[in-house]
């Protein structure tokens, strides 16, 4: 997990560009919870960008004929007083976090304790995983929560080939970032 340090550029993938991110258009069941999400790598972040217009397309946000989408750059500025939870790897605690954000009533207190962050970083669990962590969901490796069923899922996962994310959860944590460029991707 790379640390975020000042002037580090953070890339997002969406259907739209992205200048001034809003938490309120920000969905809530995502890995750390609602938040706006970065990466440190460009090529995921362009990744993003065909199942971000598929989601879109999905609910009615855009034209079924849009073929681009836009990877929006923005520079992190150091800030006194952000409060930040970092998951260097993809261990049972991250799984967890992530299980719990997404399956409502599951591991409360982990939810409950990423409240108190402003910046929630980790490996992310993207499409590519999401078969591997409904299976864990549904007790397809055990009871979720026990260690065995902890341990398949995530050499299941592969954590080594997983790519970072940094979810920007508060308004003073959007405060840190500043908008650089958008470069526009065409998914056809």
């Amino acid at each position: 997990m790379q640390r975020l340090s000042d002037g580090m550029l953070l890339y997002h993938g969406s259907y739209t560009m992205v200048q001034t991110p809003d938490l309120d258009k920000c969905a809530t069941k995502k890995d750390f919870g609602r938040g706006f999400y970065l990466t440190t790598s460009k090529k995921q972040a362009k990744d993003f960008v065909r199942a971000a217009i598929k989601k879109a397309i999905a609910q009615g946000l855009i034209a079924k004929e849009q073929d681009f989408g836009y990877v929006s750059v923005f520079e992190y500025h150091e800030q006194e007083g952000i409060s930040k939870y970092v998951y260097n790897n993809a261990d049972a605690n991250w799984l967890h976090c992530i299980v719990g954000h997404r399956k409502r009533n599951t591991f409360p207190l982990i939810v409950e304790n990423m409240k108190s962050y402003d910046i929630v970083a980790g490996k992310i669990a993207d499409d590519r995983t999401n078969v591997t962590i409904t299976t864990y969901l549904v007790g397809g490796y055990g009871m979720i929560g026990s260690a065995s069923a902890d341990e398949t899922c995530i050499a299941q996962l592969i954590p080594e080939r997983l790519k970072d994310q940094y979810c920007f959860r508060t308004n003073e944590a959007l405060a840190c970032i500043s908008f650089v460029e958008s470069e526009k991707i065409w998914i056809s």
